[in-house]
């Protein structure tokens, strides 16, 4: 490694040691992309048996697609693999009406965690009971939405929030249901921003000072709230049952020392959701009936240990039902080769999207993959950069990826596992319209979120309204 930056160190390429070149730069790791992807006779690939030059065709670029019959089976799988459990949806990862409402026909509960999410679920239809209201500084308005609309569980995560809670179930005339979010002091494996069971972060109360068994205490004694038991969430993109192994000892042993001082036994045990998904062919993560597997073992071990039966448990999906299911589609714009070293050039390949639909890479210097959509190449292999629109050197959408030598401006680029926290963490930055969701089944599109146009982001401004350039 160079002083100065790997680009700077003398190597033949600059790509991480994962990444090798590939012997058919035309080949789709199943792994990445969801079960109905492939690539026609013509070498186009085609989704849900739709080709995406033909999809394009109707939507533009870029623009997200769900395969909706894998994004079904996936919730399928998971409800399946973990019969007996409550599995929740975590909205976060991408939420609409169409979604939830799918959610709702495969037989999940929603798992939301604001305003807006909790007001599509309800359009959606979602029977409110099987909903779970997160957040860590809920407002008055989402609470007394939540309490109005009878959802199945508030997860509280402060000791305003129960102050706050108490007193709008009052005022309504309500018993609020519960969960007490705790850390559990699990250093999950993942990135700082998404690792939320330290204890020096934002989330729940910390069962390592004694916070938490106070919470569960004050919400047992209230005439006005329903304790239902605990919510532990260890952080996201996690691909073993490690880490889970020591939260639910953790907690549990929080069980134990609740019922020896009230002689109650707590209902429910939430494990929270955070299961990784493949972005690359490095990815490895494990199935949902490896991990069910997993967690039922740990659960009764450990529940064993502290003479505890087991209680009924619950756990949050998201990205690994929907992530898999998505693609983003981008037309490209530009070629640039940019000499970064002796004899060593990067090729950047721009397109028409960037960290305004896909904001992970900047944020969390997540890794992506791609592929050449609109057809099949002969050309050799080249290690490219896929980069947006936008006026940032770090509106990078795919750091590392060989590429066809020949792709060229309007070609397609598809980006895979774009289905959770692309669209949900878009942003308008430079002004940027979002792209659409549509879903693909069959061969047909059906949109989920129309395009953004220039009147929609221009809307909340009064100086722009009514006024057009001369």
């Amino acid at each position: 490694m160079h002083v100065a930056g790997a680009i700077h160190a003398d190597v033949a390429a600059p790509a991480p040691v994962w990444l090798t070149e590939p012997d058919d730069v035309n080949a789709l790791t199943s792994k990445l992309w969801s079960a109905n992807t492939r690539r026609d006779a013509d070498g186009v690939l085609e989704i849900a048996g739709l080709r995406v030059t033909d999809l394009v065709e109707q939507t533009g670029t870029p623009v997200y697609v769900i395969d909706e019959d894998d994004f079904r089976a996936r919730a399928r799988r998971w409800c399946a693999a973990f019969d007996g459990w409550r599995v929740f949806y975590a909205g976060k990862a991408f939420l609409c009406t169409g979604i939830a409402s799918w959610i709702a026909q495969e037989g999940m509960s929603l798992d939301v965690c604001s305003l807006g999410e909790l007001t599509v679920a309800l359009r959606a239809g979602v029977d409110p009971a099987k909903i779970g209201m997160h957040g860590n500084n809920k407002s008055e308005q989402e609470l007394h939405l939540a309490l109005t609309a009878g959802v199945g569980r508030i997860i509280v995560d402060s000791a305003d929030e129960i102050t706050r809670v108490e007193r709008l179930a009052g005022e309504l005339g309500v018993r609020a249901k519960v969960m007490v979010r705790v850390t559990t002091g699990v250093e999950a494996h993942t990135h700082d921003y998404i690792a939320t069971a330290h204890d020096d972060q934002k989330f729940g109360f910390s069962i390592s000072s004694g916070a938490a068994l106070v919470a569960m205490m004050r919400c047992y004694h209230s005439d006005r709230l329903e304790l239902l038991g605990i919510h532990s969430h260890i952080g996201s993109q996690i691909f073993d049952t490690d880490g889970f192994e020591i939260a639910a000892r953790r907690t549990l042993k929080l069980f134990a020392q609740f019922r020896e001082a009230t002689g109650a036994l707590m209902p429910e045990l939430d494990l929270g959701g955070g299961f990784g998904i493949a972005y690359t062919k490095a990815d490895a993560p494990a199935d949902a009936e490896y991990l069910a597997a997993g967690l039922r073992e740990i659960v009764a071990h450990e529940g064993n240990a502290f003479g505890l039966d087991e209680p009924r448990l619950s756990i949050e999906p998201g990205r690994a039902i929907v992530g898999p299911a998505g693609v983003a589609l981008y037309r490209v714009g530009t070629i640039k080769p940019v000499e970064v070293g002796p004899n060593l050039t990067r090729r950047y390949v721009s397109v028409d999207g960037g960290m305004s639909d896909n904001i992970r890479p900047a944020l969390y210097a997540a890794e992506y993959s791609a592929t050449l959509a609109s057809r099949s190449s002969t050309a050799k292999p080249v290690l490219s950069r896929v980069v947006g629109v936008h006026c940032e050197s770090g509106d990078i959408l795919v750091r590392d990826e060989f590429l066809p030598a020949d792709v060229a401006p309007g070609d397609l680029i598809a980006v895979p596992a774009a289905g959770a926290y692309s669209r949900s963490m878009a942003s308008n930055y430079n002004h940027v319209p979002r792209p659409p969701v549509v879903a693909v089944r069959e061969g047909r599109i059906e949109t989920l979120l129309r395009r953004e146009t220039l009147d929609d982001v221009l809307a909340l401004d009064p100086g722009a309204m009514g006024k057009q350039e001369k």
